[in-house]
């Protein structure tokens, strides 16, 4: 893990493969009726359980050990995609995202995660944890954004887009690459 202070790390839910093409499929029907600026790369698709900003490689080896220790007898677990949202000011989003039904076992591992870090010395956000997963940034439409726009042809209204979370995932940020997210290190959860 010999990485530089400048870089920014990240702890996150890995998507599977097949999940991250469906919705980079789904992206792709809706991306000319919401214009974003910037789209996501499908292969950078996760769920942040704590971000760490930059760091020193102590603190992250740090991090890591706690981690994997920590979540050592956590169970994979299967998350339902069930929604479209937006964060930010409503008539011009920052973030556009789909999200997960609430999961007791994602909110288990996130704070055991959370916890692990702060033990490494890092002082992260506060605010409450909401899982999604990042779609695009920034607003680009020439009116105000309206919530409707979500509904159009979503496939997950119904909650019919499951996956399995079988690993946590320190990622690290390449600004200047697409896809910009390295993974740095894997933390298998047990198979069920």
């Amino acid at each position: 893990m010999s990485k530089t202070m400048n870089a920014h790390f990240f702890f996150a839910v890995k998507l599977p493969d097949e999940t991250k093409k469906k919705l980079k499929e789904y992206m792709e029907s809706v991306s000319l009726k919401l214009p974003f600026s910037r789209w996501v790369h499908h292969e950078d698709y996760h769920i942040t359980l704590a971000f760490l900003g930059s760091a020193s490689e102590e603190k992250l080896q740090k991090a890591a050990r706690l981690i994997a220790d920590s979540i050592r007898n956590e169970p994979s677990f299967t998350l339902h995609i069930c929604k479209l949202g937006v964060f930010g000011k409503q008539d011009a989003p920052r973030i556009f995202w789909c999200g997960t039904q609430q999961a007791k076992h994602l909110h288990d591992l996130r704070s055991k995660v959370y916890s692990a870090c702060q033990e490494a010395g890092f002082e992260l956000e506060t605010r409450p944890f909401k899982p999604h997963i990042t779609l695009a940034r920034k607003w680009a439409g020439t009116g105000p954004f309206q919530q409707s726009l979500l509904d159009v042809n979503s496939p997950f209204n119904n909650g019919h887009l499951e996956f399995e979370v079988s690993e946590v995932v320190l990622y690290q940020t390449h600004l200047d690459k697409s896809p910009k997210y390295e993974s740095i290190a894997i933390f298998p959860l047990l198979a069920e």
